[in-house]
Protein backbone atom coordinates (compact mmCIF):
# COMPACT_ATOMS: atom_id res chain seq x y z
CA UNK A 1 0.00 0.00 0.00
CA UNK A 2 1.14 3.51 -0.79
CA UNK A 3 2.35 5.47 2.21
CA UNK A 4 0.30 8.32 3.65
CA UNK A 5 2.02 11.69 3.42
CA UNK A 6 2.26 13.56 6.74
CA UNK A 7 0.25 16.79 6.62
CA UNK A 8 1.68 19.84 8.34
CA UNK A 9 -1.74 21.48 8.98
CA UNK A 10 -2.79 18.38 10.95
CA UNK A 11 0.42 18.38 12.98
CA UNK A 12 1.28 14.89 11.72
CA UNK A 13 4.66 13.34 12.54
CA UNK A 14 4.63 9.61 11.85
CA UNK A 15 6.64 7.44 14.24
CA UNK A 16 9.10 5.19 12.39
CA UNK A 17 10.81 3.40 15.32
CA UNK A 18 8.89 0.17 15.92
CA UNK A 19 10.52 -0.50 19.29
CA UNK A 20 9.15 2.78 20.63
CA UNK A 21 5.69 1.99 19.25
CA UNK A 22 5.82 -1.39 20.99
CA UNK A 23 6.94 0.22 24.25
CA UNK A 24 4.05 2.71 24.17
CA UNK A 25 1.50 -0.04 23.49
CA UNK A 26 2.89 -2.22 26.28
CA UNK A 27 2.40 0.68 28.70
CA UNK A 28 -1.39 0.32 28.34
CA UNK A 29 -2.45 -1.81 31.32
CA UNK A 30 -6.25 -2.07 31.12
CA UNK A 31 -6.42 -0.10 34.39
CA UNK A 32 -9.66 -0.40 36.40
CA UNK A 33 -10.81 -3.24 34.16
CA UNK A 34 -11.29 -1.17 31.01
CA UNK A 35 -11.68 -3.54 28.07
CA UNK A 36 -11.54 -0.98 25.23
CA UNK A 37 -8.83 1.25 23.80
CA UNK A 38 -9.43 4.30 21.62
CA UNK A 39 -6.38 5.30 19.59
CA UNK A 40 -6.34 8.95 18.58
CA UNK A 41 -4.71 9.79 15.24
CA UNK A 42 -3.30 6.39 14.19
CA UNK A 43 -1.89 7.73 10.90
CA UNK A 44 -0.42 4.67 9.18
CA UNK A 45 -0.94 2.33 12.13
CA UNK A 46 2.59 2.02 13.52
CA UNK A 47 1.25 2.07 17.09
CA UNK A 48 -1.97 0.30 16.04
CA UNK A 49 -0.01 -2.84 15.07
CA UNK A 50 1.12 -3.25 18.69
CA UNK A 51 -2.16 -2.17 20.29
CA UNK A 52 -3.84 -4.98 18.33
CA UNK A 53 -1.69 -7.47 20.24
CA UNK A 54 -3.32 -6.44 23.52
CA UNK A 55 -6.32 -8.40 24.82
CA UNK A 56 -8.45 -5.27 24.45
CA UNK A 57 -11.15 -4.08 22.03
CA UNK A 58 -9.42 -1.49 19.80
CA UNK A 59 -11.14 1.47 18.14
CA UNK A 60 -9.51 4.20 16.05
CA UNK A 61 -10.38 7.86 15.46
CA UNK A 62 -8.64 9.69 12.59
CA UNK A 63 -9.36 13.07 11.00
CA UNK A 64 -7.27 12.55 7.84
CA UNK A 65 -9.26 10.95 4.98
CA UNK A 66 -6.14 9.62 3.29
CA UNK A 67 -5.19 7.85 6.53
CA UNK A 68 -8.75 6.51 6.92
CA UNK A 69 -8.61 4.88 3.47
CA UNK A 70 -5.18 3.42 4.28
CA UNK A 71 -6.30 2.08 7.67
CA UNK A 72 -9.46 0.48 6.28
CA UNK A 73 -7.35 -1.45 3.77
CA UNK A 74 -4.68 -2.38 6.31
CA UNK A 75 -7.05 -3.53 9.06
CA UNK A 76 -10.09 -5.34 7.66
CA UNK A 77 -10.49 -6.90 11.13
CA UNK A 78 -11.33 -3.41 12.48
CA UNK A 79 -14.29 -2.89 10.18
CA UNK A 80 -16.83 -0.65 11.92
CA UNK A 81 -14.24 0.42 14.51
CA UNK A 82 -12.36 3.00 12.44
CA UNK A 83 -14.05 6.39 12.84
CA UNK A 84 -13.42 9.38 10.64
CA UNK A 85 -13.72 12.60 12.58
CA UNK A 86 -12.28 15.16 14.97
CA UNK A 87 -11.73 13.74 18.46
CA UNK A 88 -12.33 17.18 19.96
CA UNK A 89 -15.85 17.27 18.48
CA UNK A 90 -16.89 13.71 19.29
CA UNK A 91 -19.67 12.96 21.74
CA UNK A 92 -17.65 10.31 23.52
CA UNK A 93 -20.44 9.28 25.88
CA UNK A 94 -22.56 8.25 22.88
CA UNK A 95 -19.80 6.16 21.31
CA UNK A 96 -18.61 4.32 24.43
CA UNK A 97 -20.92 3.37 27.27
CA UNK A 98 -18.41 1.71 29.56
CA UNK A 99 -14.85 2.34 30.65
CA UNK A 100 -12.01 2.65 28.16
CA UNK A 101 -8.39 3.69 27.75
CA UNK A 102 -7.01 6.25 25.30
CA UNK A 103 -3.70 5.86 23.49
CA UNK A 104 -1.93 7.70 20.72
CA UNK A 105 0.78 9.90 19.34
CA UNK A 106 -1.05 13.16 19.95
CA UNK A 107 -0.64 16.06 17.50
CA UNK A 108 1.37 18.74 19.31
CA UNK A 109 -1.01 21.54 18.33
CA UNK A 110 -4.05 20.04 20.07
CA UNK A 111 -2.60 17.89 22.87
CA UNK A 112 -3.75 20.21 25.69
CA UNK A 113 -7.25 20.38 24.18
CA UNK A 114 -7.35 16.57 24.07
CA UNK A 115 -6.73 16.48 27.83
CA UNK A 116 -9.44 19.03 28.57
CA UNK A 117 -11.77 16.77 26.58
CA UNK A 118 -10.62 13.76 28.61
CA UNK A 119 -11.53 15.61 31.81
CA UNK A 120 -15.12 15.91 30.52
CA UNK A 121 -15.38 12.09 30.44
CA UNK A 122 -13.00 11.30 33.29
CA UNK A 123 -15.42 8.79 34.82
CA UNK A 124 -15.13 6.64 31.69
CA UNK A 125 -11.50 7.18 30.71
CA UNK A 126 -9.55 5.01 33.13
CA UNK A 127 -6.15 5.38 31.49
CA UNK A 128 -4.31 7.53 28.94
CA UNK A 129 -0.99 6.47 27.41
CA UNK A 130 0.30 8.97 24.91
CA UNK A 131 3.22 10.66 23.27
CA UNK A 132 3.23 14.44 22.97
CA UNK A 133 5.62 17.37 23.05
CA UNK A 134 8.11 16.77 25.88
CA UNK A 135 7.45 20.19 27.41
CA UNK A 136 3.69 19.49 27.69
CA UNK A 137 4.28 15.95 28.94
CA UNK A 138 6.57 17.28 31.68
CA UNK A 139 4.03 19.96 32.62
CA UNK A 140 1.23 17.41 33.04
CA UNK A 141 3.39 15.11 35.18
CA UNK A 142 5.10 17.90 37.13
CA UNK A 143 4.80 18.10 40.93
CA UNK A 144 4.07 21.40 42.70
CA UNK A 145 6.97 23.80 43.12
CA UNK A 146 8.22 23.20 39.60
CA UNK A 147 8.21 25.93 36.94
CA UNK A 148 6.50 23.47 34.54
CA UNK A 149 3.57 23.00 36.96
CA UNK A 150 0.40 24.69 35.71
CA UNK A 151 -3.37 24.58 35.19
CA UNK A 152 -3.39 21.26 33.33
CA UNK A 153 -1.10 19.70 35.98
CA UNK A 154 -3.55 20.49 38.79
CA UNK A 155 -6.76 19.63 36.93
CA UNK A 156 -5.45 16.27 35.71
CA UNK A 157 -3.66 15.34 38.94
CA UNK A 158 -6.95 15.84 40.80
CA UNK A 159 -8.33 12.74 39.06
CA UNK A 160 -5.31 10.83 37.69
CA UNK A 161 -2.01 9.41 38.93
CA UNK A 162 0.52 10.51 36.32
CA UNK A 163 3.89 9.06 35.33
CA UNK A 164 6.43 10.44 32.88
CA UNK A 165 7.64 7.23 31.18
CA UNK A 166 10.37 8.15 28.69
CA UNK A 167 11.69 10.71 26.19
CA UNK A 168 11.63 10.22 22.41
CA UNK A 169 14.10 12.05 20.11
CA UNK A 170 13.01 13.85 16.90
CA UNK A 171 14.90 11.56 14.49
CA UNK A 172 12.49 8.63 14.95
CA UNK A 173 9.67 10.55 13.21
CA UNK A 174 8.87 11.33 9.59
CA UNK A 175 9.08 14.30 9.28
CA UNK A 176 11.14 14.93 12.44
CA UNK A 177 9.64 17.57 14.75
CA UNK A 178 11.85 20.37 16.05
CA UNK A 179 11.50 19.25 19.67
CA UNK A 180 11.75 16.13 21.79
CA UNK A 181 8.65 14.13 22.63
CA UNK A 182 7.65 12.56 25.93
CA UNK A 183 5.50 9.53 26.73
CA UNK A 184 3.26 9.71 29.80
CA UNK A 185 0.68 7.47 31.44
CA UNK A 186 -2.35 8.67 33.38
CA UNK A 187 -4.27 6.22 35.58
CA UNK A 188 -7.63 7.20 37.04
CA UNK A 189 -7.38 7.49 40.81
CA UNK A 190 -10.07 6.66 43.39
CA UNK A 191 -11.50 10.20 43.56
CA UNK A 192 -15.06 10.04 42.26
CA UNK A 193 -15.81 13.66 43.05
CA UNK A 194 -13.75 16.44 44.59
CA UNK A 195 -14.76 17.60 48.05
CA UNK A 196 -15.81 20.99 46.66
CA UNK A 197 -17.70 22.57 43.77
CA UNK A 198 -15.76 21.19 40.78
CA UNK A 199 -16.71 24.03 38.43
CA UNK A 200 -15.53 26.61 40.98
CA UNK A 201 -12.37 24.56 41.58
CA UNK A 202 -11.51 24.86 37.88
CA UNK A 203 -12.12 28.64 38.00
CA UNK A 204 -9.91 29.02 41.10
CA UNK A 205 -7.06 27.01 39.50
CA UNK A 206 -7.23 29.05 36.28
CA UNK A 207 -7.30 32.34 38.20
CA UNK A 208 -4.42 31.23 40.42
CA UNK A 209 -2.18 30.65 37.41
CA UNK A 210 -3.50 33.75 35.61
CA UNK A 211 -0.35 35.62 36.53
CA UNK A 212 2.29 33.21 37.79
CA UNK A 213 4.43 35.95 39.36
CA UNK A 214 1.64 37.29 41.55
CA UNK A 215 0.66 35.87 44.90
CA UNK A 216 -2.70 34.16 45.30
CA UNK A 217 -3.88 37.15 47.34
CA UNK A 218 -3.75 39.21 44.14
CA UNK A 219 -4.83 36.48 41.71
CA UNK A 220 -7.93 35.56 43.72
CA UNK A 221 -9.21 39.10 44.39
CA UNK A 222 -12.21 38.66 42.03
CA UNK A 223 -13.52 35.89 44.32
CA UNK A 224 -13.94 38.30 47.27
CA UNK A 225 -12.38 36.06 49.89
CA UNK A 226 -13.63 36.79 53.43
CA UNK A 227 -11.68 39.53 55.25
CA UNK A 228 -10.75 37.20 58.11
CA UNK A 229 -9.08 34.85 55.60
CA UNK A 230 -6.74 37.54 54.27
CA UNK A 231 -4.14 36.79 56.93
CA UNK A 232 -3.94 33.10 55.93
CA UNK A 233 -0.32 32.37 54.86
CA UNK A 234 -1.53 30.34 51.85
CA UNK A 235 -2.38 33.65 50.14
CA UNK A 236 1.29 34.70 50.28
CA UNK A 237 2.16 31.77 48.01
CA UNK A 238 2.07 31.55 44.23
CA UNK A 239 -0.13 29.01 42.44
CA UNK A 240 2.79 26.77 41.49
CA UNK A 241 3.48 26.17 45.22
CA UNK A 242 0.04 24.61 45.81
CA UNK A 243 -1.05 21.01 45.32
CA UNK A 244 -4.54 19.71 44.52
CA UNK A 245 -5.54 19.60 48.21
CA UNK A 246 -4.55 23.26 48.65
CA UNK A 247 -6.72 24.32 45.71
CA UNK A 248 -9.63 22.29 47.09
CA UNK A 249 -9.18 24.10 50.44
CA UNK A 250 -9.28 27.52 48.69
CA UNK A 251 -12.37 26.50 46.73
CA UNK A 252 -14.12 25.36 49.93
CA UNK A 253 -13.27 28.69 51.58
CA UNK A 254 -14.76 30.66 48.67
CA UNK A 255 -17.83 28.42 48.67
CA UNK A 256 -18.36 28.89 52.41
CA UNK A 257 -18.02 32.68 52.17
CA UNK A 258 -20.62 32.78 49.37
CA UNK A 259 -22.96 30.68 51.46
CA UNK A 260 -22.67 33.12 54.34
CA UNK A 261 -23.42 36.17 52.23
Amino acid sequence: MEKVKAKKHLGQHFLTDLSIAERIAQSVTGHHGSDKVLEIGPGMGVLTDYLLLLPLDLHLIEIDRESIAYLNKKYPQLEGKIMEGDFLKLNLSEIFKGKYAIAGNFPYNISSQIFFKVLEVKDQVTEVVCMLQKEVAERIASPKGNKDYGILSVLLQAYYDIEYLFTVPPEVFDPPPRVNSGVIRLKRNEVEKLDCNEKLFKQVVKAGFGNRRKTLRNCLKPFNLPAEFNSNPILDKRAEQLDVADFIFLTQTIEASRGNN
